[in-house]
């Protein structure tokens, strides 16, 4: 997808029938920047915790147990600041016979807006092989679904050229059962990035998208090579050579 079309993508909206799961929780320290601001990684946490909430609400879990994330993207619209409280809403936008994409919108009490939507596949728990989501689950994706032939297609396709380096350095936290980089961790180098990228601009809102292409495990040497012009910043993922995530980010107008 060339870059305009990323930065494009209109995100559907909040629909007023169907299947909609709302939690709330409050945002907490550990989530949040210097500036009291509510990081990328706390933001992909939240994503992953409302997705568990929402299988167990609609008894699916034990069926659906293992889902990965191969998409998520954040559209940072107004910042959520702590302290505050957040509001979560998440409905289907898209669906296959194994994946759907998950729309989440974030409000905060004070005024923050964050809209997300995440590309994930139902995994087999035995073989890792993407599984059918059963029929009494898929009936409620499908009630607020505009998208019933959902086709994974990737949009960050750009292949990394010259840039900047950086190491991407592994914690024993950074590690999920699977042995795998957990997804929010990711986040942690990009929102460096943006920082960097932002300088003394204010680049809200904007739009940051990750995609996953072959997971980073323990004891794997990791760097991050990017960069960034004054629309854009690009960043991916290597073990040795191989991309194996990449990372977009636009400011966007709403």
């Amino acid at each position: 997808m060339e870059a305009d079309a990323m930065r494009n993508h209109r995100l559907v909206d909040l629909p007023t029938t169907g299947a909609v799961f709302e939690t709330s929780r409050p945002v907490r320290t550990g989530d949040i920047d210097v500036s009291g601001t509510l990081r990328l990684d706390g933001v992909a946490r939240y994503l992953q915790d409302i997705g568990f909430d929402d299988l167990d609400a609609s008894g699916a879990a034990a069926a659906h147990p293992v889902w990965v994330v191969r998409r998520t993207v954040i559209d940072v619209i107004r910042p959520v600041t702590w302290p505050a409280r957040v509001r979560m809403r998440r409905w289907c936008s898209g669906l296959s016979s194994r994946w759907c994409t998950m729309r989440v919108r974030i409000e905060s009490d004070g005024g923050g807006l964050i809209e997300t939507e995440g590309f994930w596949i139902n995994l087999n728990p035995v073989n890792g092989m993407p599984s059918r989501i059963e029929e009494s689950f898929m009936a409620g994706l499908g009630s607020t679904a505009n998208d019933h032939r959902l086709k994974w297609k990737p949009w960050h396709t750009a292949h990394p050229g010259d840039g900047e380096e950086t190491t991407f350095i592994l914690r024993s936290s950074d590690i999920d059962p699977f042995n795998h980089v957990n997804n929010a961790t990711y986040w942690q180098p990009v929102e460096d990035l943006i920082r960097d990228w932002a300088g003394p601009r204010n680049p809200l809102p904007y739009r940051a998208i990750l995609e996953y292409r072959t997971p980073i495990t323990a004891g794997n040497d990791a760097t991050v090579l990017y960069h960034s012009s004054g629309e854009s910043l690009s960043s991916w993922f290597l073990v040795s050579g191989s991309v194996c995530a990449s990372a977009y980010v636009t400011a966007i107008e709403v």
